[in-house]
Protein backbone atom coordinates (compact mmCIF):
# COMPACT_ATOMS: atom_id res chain seq x y z
CA UNK A 1 0.00 0.00 0.00
CA UNK A 2 1.25 3.48 -0.79
CA UNK A 3 1.55 6.09 1.89
CA UNK A 4 -0.36 9.17 0.81
CA UNK A 5 1.96 11.54 2.67
CA UNK A 6 5.04 10.27 0.83
CA UNK A 7 3.38 10.75 -2.55
CA UNK A 8 2.09 14.17 -1.55
CA UNK A 9 5.57 15.21 -0.39
CA UNK A 10 7.05 14.20 -3.75
CA UNK A 11 4.39 16.19 -5.59
CA UNK A 12 4.90 19.18 -3.33
CA UNK A 13 8.66 19.11 -3.92
CA UNK A 14 8.14 18.92 -7.68
CA UNK A 15 5.77 21.90 -7.61
CA UNK A 16 8.24 23.91 -5.54
CA UNK A 17 11.35 23.06 -7.57
CA UNK A 18 10.54 21.88 -11.09
CA UNK A 19 7.42 23.52 -12.52
CA UNK A 20 9.44 26.09 -14.46
CA UNK A 21 11.28 23.39 -16.37
CA UNK A 22 8.24 21.28 -17.36
CA UNK A 23 8.19 23.06 -20.72
CA UNK A 24 11.58 21.48 -21.45
CA UNK A 25 10.17 17.99 -20.86
CA UNK A 26 7.19 18.73 -23.09
CA UNK A 27 9.41 20.10 -25.88
CA UNK A 28 11.67 17.05 -25.67
CA UNK A 29 8.63 14.76 -25.85
CA UNK A 30 7.41 16.52 -29.00
CA UNK A 31 10.89 16.25 -30.53
CA UNK A 32 11.08 12.56 -29.65
CA UNK A 33 7.65 11.95 -31.16
CA UNK A 34 8.50 13.75 -34.38
CA UNK A 35 11.80 11.92 -34.77
CA UNK A 36 10.04 8.58 -34.28
CA UNK A 37 7.30 9.35 -36.79
CA UNK A 38 4.56 10.26 -34.31
CA UNK A 39 2.57 13.42 -34.99
CA UNK A 40 3.97 15.89 -32.43
CA UNK A 41 0.58 17.63 -32.33
CA UNK A 42 -0.70 14.57 -30.43
CA UNK A 43 1.85 15.12 -27.65
CA UNK A 44 0.56 17.52 -25.00
CA UNK A 45 2.70 16.55 -22.01
CA UNK A 46 5.93 14.66 -21.39
CA UNK A 47 4.40 11.42 -22.65
CA UNK A 48 4.76 9.84 -26.11
CA UNK A 49 2.64 6.79 -26.96
CA UNK A 50 3.66 4.38 -29.70
CA UNK A 51 0.67 2.30 -30.81
CA UNK A 52 0.62 -0.65 -33.18
CA UNK A 53 3.99 -2.03 -32.10
CA UNK A 54 5.07 -5.40 -30.72
CA UNK A 55 5.38 -3.97 -27.22
CA UNK A 56 7.10 -6.90 -25.44
CA UNK A 57 9.73 -7.24 -28.18
CA UNK A 58 10.29 -3.50 -28.42
CA UNK A 59 10.61 -3.06 -24.65
CA UNK A 60 13.05 -5.96 -24.33
CA UNK A 61 15.20 -4.87 -27.29
CA UNK A 62 15.30 -1.27 -26.04
CA UNK A 63 16.15 -2.36 -22.51
CA UNK A 64 19.05 -4.42 -23.85
CA UNK A 65 20.45 -1.18 -25.26
CA UNK A 66 19.85 0.90 -22.14
CA UNK A 67 16.56 2.56 -23.08
CA UNK A 68 13.67 1.88 -20.71
CA UNK A 69 10.10 2.10 -21.99
CA UNK A 70 6.78 1.09 -20.43
CA UNK A 71 4.45 -1.45 -21.99
CA UNK A 72 0.85 -0.28 -21.87
CA UNK A 73 -0.55 -3.27 -23.76
CA UNK A 74 0.63 -5.92 -26.18
CA UNK A 75 0.67 -3.30 -28.95
CA UNK A 76 1.32 -0.03 -27.13
CA UNK A 77 4.29 1.49 -25.30
CA UNK A 78 4.75 4.74 -23.43
CA UNK A 79 7.86 6.91 -23.50
CA UNK A 80 8.38 9.61 -20.87
CA UNK A 81 10.67 12.59 -20.71
CA UNK A 82 11.59 13.97 -17.30
CA UNK A 83 14.22 15.79 -15.28
CA UNK A 84 16.84 13.10 -15.89
CA UNK A 85 16.35 12.89 -19.68
CA UNK A 86 18.41 15.50 -21.49
CA UNK A 87 18.91 16.10 -25.23
CA UNK A 88 21.58 13.38 -25.37
CA UNK A 89 19.05 10.97 -23.83
CA UNK A 90 16.53 11.84 -26.53
CA UNK A 91 19.19 11.28 -29.18
CA UNK A 92 20.02 7.89 -27.66
CA UNK A 93 16.36 6.86 -27.49
CA UNK A 94 15.90 7.74 -31.18
CA UNK A 95 19.11 5.91 -32.10
CA UNK A 96 17.86 2.76 -30.36
CA UNK A 97 14.13 2.88 -31.13
CA UNK A 98 13.99 4.14 -34.73
CA UNK A 99 15.54 0.99 -36.25
CA UNK A 100 13.17 -1.17 -34.19
CA UNK A 101 10.01 0.53 -35.42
Amino acid sequence: MRQVGVLAAAGHYALDHHVDRLAEDHARARSLAERLGVDPATVHTNMVVLDGVAAPMLAEAAKGQGVLISQVSATKVRLLTHLDVDDAGIDRAVEVLAPLL
